[in-house]
């Protein structure tokens, strides 16, 4: 009975090793010979050649600190924050971390809440300094608090620009 079964099944896997799939095996083995990846030259290579500055070429090296023109007639201490006096607690937070959280009003003068990124509650008014450009506080409302921040552009003149905190609700 062995025997039998055991002939039954060669005869089987016999039949099933016929030429049924030869096109599809023989298309799997000749689908990828023709085709090679195209790989483009490669970009020239230009030597680097450094800058020198230098006083021919009139240039400021970016590297070394400004320092302003007195016999040019360069604006020096237009708009200038005082850089003498005493820093504020806020004035060592950006303004982007600084969040008003409340107002309040006592003897008709406005106060702004403001929570810092220490965690701590701080009460400013009108007059008082915030965030890192020299930011003073112009006005206070129940909504928002208007301050003018000093900045120095990149030829070393300070300019104005007016900036809000926003009640965060």
């Amino acid at each position: 009975m062995k025997l039998i079964y055991a002939s039954l099944m060669a005869i089987m896997l016999v039949g099933c090793g016929g030429e049924e799939f030869q096109d599809l095996r023989d298309f799997v083995k000749n689908a990828g010979a023709d085709m090679r990846g195209k790989i483009p030259p490669a970009p020239e290579v230009i030597p680097y050649e450094p800058f020198v500055y230098d006083n021919i070429t009139n240039l400021s090296n970016p590297f070394k600190p400004r320092k302003p023109d007195l016999q040019a007639g360069g604006k020096v201490g237009l708009n200038q924050p005082d850089l003498d006096r005493p820093k504020e607690a806020l004035e060592e937070f950006p303004l982007e971390a600084l969040k008003m959280v409340g107002y309040l009003e006592q003897k008709n003068v406005g106060y702004a809440v403001l929570r810092a990124p220490d965690t701590k509650i701080y009460r400013v008014k009108v007059g008082n300094y915030l965030g890192l450009n020299f930011g003073k506080i112009l006005e206070v409302q129940a909504t928002e608090v208007k301050l003018k921040e000093m900045v120095q552009d990149s030829s070393g003149d300070w300019t104005e620009r007016m900036s809000t905190l926003q009640l965060v609700e």
